[in-house]
């Protein structure tokens, strides 16, 4: 079968590998319409890892995606052929520790597309287990339905928060997921969330929904903001969504006393930062890594209609030209927030 496939890094190629398809009693046979370049399968073809996951043999990329149902394994009573559905990329270990505590998306046996040595899905057909296929409402989008992934990375981060009804936010980076964690801490209760960034282009994007206001850190400081917005307080929660190590410096001046630092961004270089700040203040600092039990909410909380991720689908490029749009990712466009690869075709 055709697929995007990383070789090494920054060799990518489009060609004909051979790829599992059986079909077990549990699965569903999917044809894939739309992927979504992730920041992570950028990062692959870039620097050839993550942290511990390491790119050592030629690797599929890609696990944002859409598509149609082909086929159902024996035991599958929940979808049927034709459903249009989105797939949660991570398959744990139901029998492990983790996920018998809630915590599936920690588990280290946890199988992951496009995290090495587990390929991903930019190919025409995929078999995943029905468990994490979920059925697209007709109002979503194939577009949108690709899009559930990094919003319910999102989420997990909003949930972590314990957003109140009524607090303020504060999200350092303006970036996919930064965005995309703005958007759920609206919609988790936040009555405004501040989000910063050097990208004027992004942040006009960002500031384009209401209850986001943008703040360009080339012209203000952020924290300088955040303490005349809430009259000297702080923010009530602050996410770090940049993934860079210069964003520690200072950041609890962001953080009201009590108030919770949730870090989502995921540094490639060593990060120090100031524990006397945060002791002082008893800032309560939660982690994020993927999302666990939040994939249907994501895509309940999309069909509903209060969360509007269209506008942040800035480039869809052909399967052809998938070589193409990595480049392009790869160029970090200030004006480019998330880019699609069609595959399939037909109606959305």
């Amino acid at each position: 079968m055709q697929a995007l496939v990383l070789e090494e890094k920054g060799v990518l190629s489009l060609r004909e590998i051979e790829l599992p398809l059986e079909l077990g009693p549990d699965d569903v046979k999917i044809a894939i319409h739309t992927v979504g370049v992730c920041g992570s399968d950028v990062h692959y073809y870039t620097h050839g890892a993550i942290g511990p996951y390491v790119v050592r043999e030629p690797m599929v990329l890609g696990h944002e995606a859409a598509g149609t149902v082909i086929e159902i394994g024996s035991n599958v009573g929940s979808l049927q052929v034709g459903d249009r559905v989105c797939m949660e990329p991570g398959v744990p270990d139901l029998s492990s520790r983790a996920s018998k505590l809630g915590l599936y998306n920690v588990d280290p046996k946890v199988r992951f597309w496009a995290t090495p040595p587990i390929h991903g899905v930019l190919t025409p057909e995929v078999v995943h287990p029905a468990a994490f296929t979920y059925r697209l409402p007709e109002n979503v989008s194939f577009a949108e339905g690709a899009m559930v992934e990094p919003f319910a990375i999102g989420m997990q981060a909003a949930a972590r928060a314990r957003i109140a009804p009524g607090d303020v936010a504060a999200v350092i980076g303006c970036g996919p997921i930064g965005i995309m964690v703005a958007l759920a801490a609206l919609a988790g209760g936040c009555s405004r969330v501040f989000i910063s960034d050097f990208s004027a282009e992004k942040l006009a994007i960002a500031g384009q929904y209401p209850g986001i206001t943008p703040v360009n850190i080339a012209e203000r400081s952020f924290a300088e903001t955040i303490a005349a917005e809430t009259g000297g307080w702080g923010a009530d929660v602050v996410f770090e969504a940049s993934g860079s190590a210069k964003a520690f410096a200072g950041i609890f001046e962001l953080v009201r006393p009590g108030g919770a630092l949730v870090l989502v961004g995921l540094p490639v270089e060593a990060v120090t930062f100031d524990v006397p700040g945060a002791i002082s203040k008893e800032v309560r600092i939660e982690t994020v890594f993927r999302y666990a039990n939040i994939f249907d909410r994501a895509l309940q909380l999309i069909a509903s209609g209060k969360v509007d991720l269209k506008p942040l689908i800035t480039g869809t490029f052909r399967f052809a030209d998938s070589i193409s749009a990595f480049e392009r990712a790869a160029a970090a466009r200030p004006s480019d927030v998330k880019l699609q690869i069609l595959i399939g075709s037909g109606e959305e």
